[in-house]
């Protein structure tokens, strides 16, 4: 993070404005495509097929909806929310639109790149297979990719497929995400209530995945405590945590500000493991009293491999904008700040090295630069 010291006679660290953060290149790790979907496609798609399980077809109504319902502090409330998205997710042309949607919904904010995660078992009630629901949503996300060009916003997006932790599947879908590798897929996930449902459960998935030399993350640390992080990382290996908030359990910040990592907080940071958190949704499910008191400033300052994301745009009524313009209120954090977020999140993508390594050099860092110099050029005196 930047230091904040001024010399005298200088100008103290510039925080960034709304529109500079709008403006600002991003990249998301974590964001669910059934959490993200607009209000108004939701009931389009209703009507399309006929579910009327809506509590509201108004769609100012539906989001607000969404939001005060997911806004309970509780995890497994959280989730049921999830059951209308889905319900309207169920044919190919469903999937496309909502792909399709996601891609330009991101560009638009800025974002150059983006992972984006659902789980394939979802999306099987109107007769799809697997496969086709995959091939839908890279169908989708191409089609938005297309048109965010058309509006003159570059994104990439890359899926990953997750696997629900309390279902029997998991081994399935790793097998399907690898299928799909070269399509499009980057990646594989376990999601869905931590707490009876340990990661290890799931260990034939993470071992053939690792046997495929393959990348996948879990979901670990969110609402439940160490031992799912440790599972996570000890047992199943995974290539990055999905929250990992409940870290801060094994570090000890003393009266005199001195702080103590455990041994396995000790661990994560240093092997650089990622930690996928996610500032408003954790608020949402309990995991974090505030802004102010969310551990992400505990640990950016401690340097752990921290990102930034969304986890459920609709659900959290967020975009990466809001959740950067939520920490620079709360910790003052600048441009350069933005960009250790932004450039840990590329670092921990499941890209290719040279393709992480380009997007930094040429599309990251220069937009950052350009961003920072502007006040070089704006008003004086």
């Amino acid at each position: 993070m930047e230091k904040q010291i001024t010399l005298a006679g200088t100008t103290a660290p510039r925080v960034p404005t709304a529109e500079q953060i709008a403006r600002a290149p991003k990249v998301l790790l974590h964001d669910h495509l059934d959490g993200g979907l607009r209000p108004e496609t939701i009931v389009e798609l209703a009507a399309d097929c006929g579910y009327e399980g809506l509590p509201t077809t108004d769609p100012a109504e539906l989001g607000v909806w969404f939001r005060e319902a997911a806004d309970s502090g509780s995890l497994e409330r959280y989730l049921e929310t999830f059951a209308h998205t889905c319900a309207v997710m169920q044919t190919r042309e469903a999937l496309v639109r909502v792909a399709a949607d996601c891609a330009e919904d991101l560009a638009a904010d800025g974002v150059v790149y983006a992972e984006v995660r659902y789980a394939p078992e979802q999306h099987l009630e109107a007769g799809l297979t697997l496969d086709e629901v995959v091939e839908a949503v890279n169908e989708g996300f191409r089609l938005g990719e297309a048109n965010a060009r058309a509006r003159g916003h570059r994104i990439r997006v890359g899926t990953l497929l997750t696997a629900m932790r309390h279902a029997a599947r998991s081994l399935e879908i790793a097998e399907l995400a690898n299928r799909h590798r070269d399509a499009g897929v980057v990646g594989f996930d376990i999601a869905g209530a931590e707490a009876g449902h340990p990661p290890t459960r799931h260990q034939a998935a993470f071992d053939y995945l690792k046997g495929e030399n393959n990348h996948f993350t879990i979901h670990a640390g969110e609402a439940f405590g160490l031992p799912s992080i440790w599972e996570a990382v000890q047992c199943c290996g995974a290539d990055r945590l999905g929250h990992g908030v409940r870290i801060v359990d094994d570090i000890t910040v003393g009266e005199d500000g001195r702080v103590e990592l455990g041994r396995l907080a000790a661990y994560v940071r240093d092997k650089r493991v990622p930690l996928e958190m996610c500032p408003t949704s954790n608020l949402q499910t309990g995991a974090a009293a505030s802004y102010a008191e969310h551990p992400i400033g505990l640990l950016a300052g401690l340097k752990f491999r921290v990102t930034v994301n969304t986890d459920n745009r609709l659900m959290s009524g967020t975009s990466m904008s809001r959740e950067f313009g939520h920490l620079v209120d709360a910790f003052g954090y600048t441009l350069g700040d933005m960009e250790w977020f932004t450039v840990n999140a590329m670092k921990s993508a499941f890209l290719p090295f040279d393709e992480r390594l380009a997007m930094i050099n040429d599309v990251i860092k220069p937009g950052y630069a350009e961003l920072k110099a502007e006040w070089l050029f704006g008003p004086r005196g």
